[in-house]
Formats: C-alpha cells, structure tokens, sequence
C-alpha cells in the first residue's frame, strides 16, 4: 500500500515536472526588455557610432551590415510563414543572433583596426566626408543594412586600392591615380545619395 502510494506521488511530480518543462520550451521567449525592432535600432545606432568615430572600418562596417541584413531577411522569412507575427522560437532565434552580432560589433570597435578620421590629404578628406554621409544615413534609417553593406564595400575596395598605391609610390599617389580615385569616390558619392533617397528605410 504505501508503495503504491509513493509509486503514485513520484508519477504525479514527474507529470508536473515534464509539464512545466514543455511550458517552458513551447511559451517562454528570452525577457530581453527590448522588442527585436529596439534591438535592431540600437545595433544600427552602434554601428553608426563606431563609423563616426572611426572605430569601425569600412570593411568591418560591410561585415557586419551584411550580417545585420541577413538577421533582417530572415526575420522578414519568418513572418511571412506566421501571418506576419513570430513565434516565440522565432524571436529566441532572433535575439541569440543579435547577441552574436552585438558581440561582434563590440570586438570590431575595441581592435586595432581604425579608419582615419583626421585625414591631411584631398583623398582622405573626401573618404571621411562619405563615411560621416553613410553614418548619418545609418543613424537616421535612410540606408538599410544591405545597402549600407553594399556602400562599405565599394569603399573599402577604393581604400585597399589607396593603400596599395601609395605603398608603391613610397607613400604618395601619383596625379592619375588621384584622378581615378577623385571618379571612384564622385560615383560612391551619387551612390550613397541615391540610397538615401529611394524611400527604403531601416
């Protein structure tokens, strides 16, 4: 009899356990305080902070706006599997993958690596003035994340390009090459205008 009884409590607790248990995994979504658009927000915020202060280079900036615009495909994904809603799994995805991508910008803002923000030469000077335009655009939401991504490329690519020159130069550029970079940059300038003002916001 008491067995019986003991073997009865024990199933009971186990039932109990096992229902909280699939409660837990099935309703609970991580309390983050923030909804996944603040998240969002505050990651752009942090991005375009660490390009303005030159924290984040342009090539670590594409990085991680190619990454942010993937999180943000995926999201709209999932919505349009759940009627435009997510489900509680779908927003524990979405908050561990900005975590990752907040981890990110973190490491990419305390490295060595700096984009230049004093520049003395006409080419650098114009560098700079097209990252505080992709800052601003990235604060204020005119450019998205893949067209920030897509910018940052472009710009990196044109600061590689610098850089390779001018160390075969022994430091300088020559006249034709200040020509083409003066092109490169006049496109990137008409580019990062036109992404501002095609209506797409973030």
């Amino acid at each position: 009899m008491k067995s019986t009884i003991k073997i009865s409590m024990l199933s009971a607790t186990f039932a109990i356990l096992a229902l909280s248990v699939v409660a837990q995994t099935t309703n609970a979504a991580p309390v983050t305080g923030q909804s996944i658009q603040d998240r969002k927000e505050n990651q752009q915020d942090r991005i375009a902070n660490g390009v303005s202060s030159g924290q984040l280079t342009a090539g670590e900036t594409a990085n991680l706006e190619k990454k942010e615009s993937d999180v943000n495909k995926e999201e709209r994904d999932m919505r349009s599997l759940d009627n435009g809603k997510l489900t509680n799994a779908d927003k524990a995805t979405l908050n561990q993958q900005q975590n990752q991508l907040s981890k990110q910008i973190y490491q990419d803002k305390h490295n060595r690596a700096v984009q230049n923000t004093n520049p003395k030469s006409e080419v650098g000077k114009r560098a700079e003035n097209q990252q505080d335009r992709i800052a601003q655009g990235v604060k204020n939401g005119q450019l998205t994340a893949g067209e920030t991504a897509n910018l940052e490329s472009k710009e990196s690519r044109i600061n590689q390009e610098v850089r390779s020159d001018r160390a075969a130069n022994g430091g300088k550029l020559t006249s034709q090459e200040k020509a083409r970079v003066n092109r490169q940059q006049n496109k990137m300038s008409r580019q990062i205008y036109r992404d501002k003002h095609n209506g797409r916001r973030q």
